[in-house]
């Protein structure tokens, strides 16, 4: 990955070289130790926050080169606003602006965790470490030349200095981990798909063996013995075979019951027989979010060595319209028993969940499963790019998801599921059909996938608006954006997790 920023932790009394960043509250007040720090340094904060006009607003920056009255390259002043009330998210935030705000050319930087009023937390720290690598990410693998003026690679070592930093290291080490996840979640969307296709897919995910995470590859025999027909009628009309990745780590109690992860991984989405407009078909490399997301998180909990049991599946496959491409009209049998007729060939992401998920219910008889698709246009249409949509057949589930998405900034927002949307998929030929028409379509999506999961408290997340192509945020400036490995880390880290 193209991540090169390396983060440590420095007693506050360090003296700063390179690049020296501090924080400053609406009234341009310091903490002690960067009052201290600056020196006579400040003096020349406050004549060029003038000239600026910066008025220490939460996020807004002062970049001052070569300040007068302390040995450095620059000093980076952070505004934080009011400075009390902060949430973990605005320390992510100022994470991210620091990394926006450094060269491409390698740089020693120095983080003073001061506020105006106290020295920050040791997760405080944490929280800005991950926000800088989360920004500093980028997806550079096949340029070969570079126009004058455009951005490079970030290279930077970090030094944030801070109060206590054994905490500070204690409180980073899992974060780092996550980040690393949500970047590896980041590379699978953002590879082109004649690269990462279903058995290279596959294949990368087999490399979690290593952090030790037991991984079973099904390939189209394995599948066909299983009866995942909705699965591989999808597949038929790709050259590139499909594969379902099953991923386990076994971090909790033996026996306990697992917390299931489920993830759509259409490699590539041509719509198939019903095949999309060529404008923006490129995209559809990112159709996959959902099942890069799942990797992520399966490093994620590993990596961290989360006390948990876990799996992780995803199905894997191209939609493509060849000569053996199922048609509309056709009907297959999916796992579960059921009958499917196929209307449009290009709502394919549900069949391929709904035999993936049977699979893990029946398997593994999870706590709960989660299953993460860039779905539908139609959540788009409801929630733009802030939020995905969250469909649930369980209150206590939805609702600790919903407060992990406040907590991490993935935010979610819950959507209707009944009876009267249910009855819109029903079939005159069949037990279904894969689209209740376009009125109510990433919901009418979801009551197909809940007639998959066997009564198993269940939520659906629709990520088509934030795991590709959204809008570039603080922490995230990649078209892949990683959503949903923080999300679900913290839901895990905060309610099933087995105490120390």
């Amino acid at each position: 990955m193209s991540d090169a920023v390396k983060v440590g932790f420095v007693p506050l009394s360090t003296a700063p070289r390179g690049v020296l960043v501090a924080f400053c509250d609406d009234a341009l007040k310091f903490g002690s130790a960067t009052r201290k720090a600056l020196g006579e340094a400040a003096g020349t904060v406050k004549r060029a926050a003038a000239a600026n006009q910066f008025k220490g607003k939460s996020g807004s920056i002062l970049d001052i080169p070569a300040p007068e009255g302390i040995k450095i390259q620059r000093l980076i002043v952070v505004g934080t606003g009011k400075g009390s009330g902060l949430k973990e998210t605005d320390f992510l935030k100022f994470g991210g602006l620091i990394a926006g705000k450094l060269n491409a050319a390698s740089e020693q930087v120095t983080v003073l965790a001061d506020l105006p009023d106290e020295a920050m937390t040791a997760a405080e720290a944490a929280s800005v470490a991950a926000g800088l690598r989360l920004r500093a990410y980028k997806f550079t693998r096949y340029k070969t030349k570079k126009k004058d003026g455009e951005d490079s690679t970030l290279r930077a070592e970090v030094s944030i200095a801070t109060g206590d930093v054994n905490a500070a290291r204690k409180a980073w080490a899992p974060e780092a981990h996550i980040v690393d996840g949500v970047n590896i979640a980041r590379e699978l969307v953002n590879e082109p798909p004649n690269v990462l296709y279903p058995e290279e897919f596959a294949r990368r995910a087999s490399q979690l063996k290593k952090l030790g995470v037991e991984v079973e590859v099904l390939d189209v025999k394995a599948m066909t013995r299983l009866g995942m027909g909705a699965l591989l009628g999808v597949a038929q009309g790709s050259a590139r075979p499909g594969r379902t990745v099953i991923m386990r780590w076994n971090g909790g109690k033996r026996g306990d019951q697992p917390v299931a992860f489920v993830g759509k991984g259409v490699c590539f989405d041509t719509g198939g027989i019903s095949i999309k407009g060529a404008a923006n078909m490129e995209e559809m490399k990112g159709d996959m979010g959902g099942a890069a997301c799942v990797v992520g998180l399966m490093h994620a909990l590993a990596a961290r060595k989360a006390r948990v049991n876990a799996v992780g599946a995803i199905g894997l496959v191209e939609n493509m319209p060849d000569g053996n491409a199922q048609r509309p009209g056709d009907i297959v049998t999916s796992m579960s028993g059921q009958t499917i007729e196929i209307i449009n060939t290009d709502a394919e992401g549900r069949l391929v969940l709904a035999d993936v998920l049977w699979h893990v219910a029946k398997k593994f008889k999870p706590k709960f499963m989660v299953d993460l698709a860039t779905l539908t246009g139609a959540i788009m249409v409801a929630l733009g790019t802030e939020h995905a949509g969250m469909f649930s057949n369980n209150d206590e589930l939805a609702e600790r998801l919903g407060k992990a998405g406040q907590q991490t900034g993935e935010k979610v927002w819950r959507m209707p599921l009944g009876p009267e949307y249910d009855k819109l998929i029903d079939s005159q030929f069949a037990d279904m059909k894969n689209t209740g028409g376009r009125n109510g379509g990433s919901i009418t999506a979801a009551q197909f996938l809940q007639r998959f999961v066997d009564g198993t408290p269940w939520a659906h997340l629709d990520i088509a608006g934030t795991a590709m192509g959204a809008p570039k945020t603080d922490i995230n400036h990649s078209w892949g954006s990683g959503y949903g490995v923080r999300l679900l880390d913290r839901l895990v880290a905060e309610h099933y997790e087995a105490k120390k």
